[in-house]
């Protein structure tokens, strides 16, 4: 049955969303934006949008049906193929595409698209919607993710994980100029106690709950309102780069989770929104699983990301082959 509730005056002003999150702690803040989308919640018996402020008084029904049970299901989804063997697969994710099913997403995945090629994948993880996958790029990330075949393949590379073994590069687009070459961003990063779908630096986490993480960057190129740098981890939290770099007030261009304009503004230009994240999983190199040589795959720039950099520079009178050049030892 519809639960049904009245806003309290003194919540007035207060975002629809938010609101129910804190009535409906067994709701995610994602499940109650579906629910929202999908017509499910009513404000006054009439449909509403997440970001509504409330005035207190009105009348909420929420209708929160069960979820199907999410799987892991073979699509014919065409892939970009990197690097193959016997072994492993590296894949060039396009941003927009999730890894695995979760948070209500079950299709489009990269998972399913493995699974569609007949694809043999590890299932040394344990978890039946992850076969074959040792780590992860966020959904408007793009690049290069490293697939396990089998079960040895996914132990070993599982634990060159953990011993910082395999080396990951990305390059990212930052709002503002960063000052000096190069510099390192050394905060621990946890879970945000007020936004479940954000990761935080704030000293606001509790205790224990936060974990060590290290990003190394190196300045490329300045272009007018904005930075591009090569960053490499040595960890692997989630939200990383993103994260560390919205600490430092130089969000990624694009990542309005984390504080970036909807639009960079050159001037009086305003440039069309990139409509994902600039970070792109440029490089990987890792030891393969079973002869231990080293493989280094590179991922092209994707044509959206290398466009922005063209109508950025041109917006300030940037060389485009400059950029180009600066880029071209990763790409």
């Amino acid at each position: 049955m519809p639960s049904q509730f009245i806003v309290a005056p003194e919540y007035a002003g207060t975002r629809l969303d938010r609101h129910l999150a804190s009535l409906l702690p067994e709701l995610s803040r994602t499940r109650i934006q579906e629910l929202i989308h999908g017509n499910l919640i009513l404000v006054d018996g009439r449909a509403a949008k997440d970001a509504m402020k409330l005035k207190g008084g009105e009348r909420i029904t929420v209708d929160a049906p069960p979820r199907p049970p999410l799987q892991a299901t073979a699509e014919n989804i065409p892939l970009d193929v990197l690097y193959e063997d016997a072994d492993v697969i590296v894949i060039n994710k396009v941003a927009g595409m999730t890894v695995h099913a979760g948070a209500g997403i079950s299709t489009g995945t990269l998972v399913n698209a493995l699974l569609g090629r007949g694809q043999s994948l590890s299932r040394a993880g344990g978890d039946e919607l992850r076969p074959g996958i040792v780590h992860r790029l966020d959904r408007e990330t793009s690049g290069t993710i490293l697939v396990a075949k089998n079960d040895l393949a996914h132990a070993k590379l599982s634990e060159g994980f953990r011993q910082r073994e395999i080396k990951k590069t990305y390059i990212a687009l930052v709002q503002g100029e960063l000052k000096g070459d190069h510099g390192s961003i050394d905060l621990p990063i946890g879970r945000d106690p007020l936004r479940r779908t954000r990761m935080t630096t704030r000293p606001t986490v509790a205790a224990g709950k936060s974990r060590e993480a290290l990003t190394d960057w190196r300045g490329l190129a300045r272009i007018g309102p904005a930075t591009l740098v090569e960053v490499t981890l040595h960890t692997g939290r989630t939200h990383q780069i993103r994260v560390h770099f919205s600490a430092l007030k130089h969000s990624v261009v694009g990542d309005t989770l984390y504080g970036a304009a909807a639009q960079l503004i050159v001037g009086k230009l305003a440039l069309p929104p990139l409509g994902r994240n600039f970070l792109h999983a440029a490089r990987l190199g890792f030891a393969q699983p079973r002869t231990r040589a080293w493989i280094d795959i590179h991922a092209p720039l994707p044509p959206e990301l290398r466009q922005f950099l063209h109508r950025l520079a041109a917006a300030t009178g940037e060389s485009s082959a400059r950029i180009d050049a600066a880029l071209a030892a990763y790409l």
